[in-house]
């Protein structure tokens, strides 16, 4: 029997040959900057999560009285790892019934003199309500960290006066991992709207990230075979048989990518890998008009089946990313169920992540005081999303059986 096409879970840039190539231009911040508008340089950091923490660990020498951060309680567990790494304590926000974005109300509640900085996040290149929570920790004296680590590229307000989603708050950052688009394996960029911010963040990473020739060279090999694999005929071995492995232990967070050790490197972003990032840059743009396109037409045959929900931008007249298209269904019970008949089979059917962050158990060393944060409107958006992969290799063919699947489903429970 014919083992299941493989379609990786995001829509992730498939890097060149030529993309390989050991010499050329290694401006990436530079490059990055011109990308999205800005007038002043980028700082690049090895992760997303690396450069979360150069950020936190900033803003701590700004405001050394304050030790909480407030973010979504549905969020990358990463997130948690890194503010306790930090020093600080996670404060977790529930979430909007009507968006995936924090509640105004609960994030009011939260903020307080204690707080260091609000974290709004674009899960999945949604766009989140930046103006709110700068709005909310601005009235307490805290910063705004903007997570746009899967967001780069997504857009505030109506051309031609948009601005990038990562640079409304006092701090942006942007990860460079596999999935999330333009990747140099992992890798992370930082930008703040203020001069002497900026200048703070250099400082902090100066002071704080060593170069490990040992950590460069094991990202420089999985980058390349990043390249090799990510493709139709390599994801099987990549991704596929992994996905499958987990899934057959009924290991539903290993299998989402949820599944963190503690440890998180910080080194610098090695000077191959920035070229690999320059080349790929080119493509970036074109790339992701293409999966919006894609996304904008498959979004309205989904919406079209009764009781799916298409999630939306949070934000006002945003302009998201569609690494996924991500739907709310009625019950966790139907969700649950279209993932163990069809997750890893193909369909593109795959999580965000598994739990709120206080449902691992395996993160409550970090979570402190987070524990006792009510969370019930986002433990339910946990239960019911249900996320699409948006790569070109999910073509019409097989997303037409996955919407016979959703719509035989929505006849199974109505």
């Amino acid at each position: 029997m014919a083992r299941p096409a493989t379609v990786p879970p995001t829509a992730g840039l498939p890097l060149r040959l030529a993309d390989l190539r050991p010499w050329g231009d290694a401006d990436l911040a530079g490059r990055l900057a011109q990308w999205l508008g800005l007038p002043h340089q980028v700082q690049l950091e090895c992760s997303g999560t690396s450069a979360l923490m150069v950020a936190l660990r900033t803003l701590k020498t700004l405001a050394p009285g304050r030790s909480e951060v407030v973010a979504p309680a549905y969020t990358c567990p990463l997130v948690a790892l890194a503010v306790a790494q930090c020093g600080l304590r996670l404060r977790l926000c529930d979430l909007r019934a009507d968006a995936l974005d924090m509640d105004p109300q609960a994030l009011r509640a939260l903020c307080s003199e204690r707080t260091l900085a609000v974290l709004p996040t674009h899960l999945c290149g949604r766009v989140a309500d930046v103006a709110m929570a700068m709005d909310r920790a601005h009235a307490v004296g805290a910063y705004v960290v903007e997570d746009a680590a899967q967001a780069l590229g997504a857009k505030f307000g109506p051309q031609p006066n948009d601005r990038p989603a990562g640079t409304l708050g006092d701090i942006g950052f942007y990860s460079l991992a596999v999935g999330k688009g333009l990747t140099t394996f992992e890798g992370g960029v930082l930008t703040a709207r203020d001069a002497a911010v900026r200048e703070a963040l250099r400082a902090t990473s100066a002071a704080t990230v060593r170069p490990s020739p040992w950590w460069e060279l094991r990202r420089s090999v999985e980058l390349a075979g990043y390249a090799a694999l990510y493709r139709p005929a390599g994801l099987h071995l990549a991704y596929g048989a992994p996905l499958q492995q987990s899934l057959a232990r009924h290991d539903w967070v290993e299998a989402a990518g949820d599944d963190f050790d503690d440890f998180i490197p910080q080194h610098p972003l090695g000077r191959w890998r920035r070229r690999v990032g320059c080349r790929a840059l080119e493509r970036l743009a074109a790339f992701q008009q293409q999966a919006a396109g894609q996304a904008q037409r498959r979004s309205a045959q989904l919406a079209a089946i009764p009781g799916l929900e298409v999630v939306a931008d949070a934000a006002p007249r945003a302009r998201g990313t569609w690494p996924v298209i991500l739907l709310r269904l009625p019950r966790s019970a139907a969700r649950d169920a279209l993932l163990r008949a069809h997750w890893g089979d193909g369909s593109g059917l795959s999580l965000p992540f598994v739990h709120v962050l206080t449902d691992y158990g395996r993160y409550d060393h970090v979570l402190d005081a987070a524990r006792h944060d009510p969370v019930e409107q986002a433990r339910d958006w946990a239960g019911r999303l249900l996320a699409i992969s948006n790569s070109p290799w999910l073509d019409d063919g097989r997303f037409a059986g996955l919407l016979q699947i959703l719509e035989q489903s929505a006849l199974a429970t109505s």
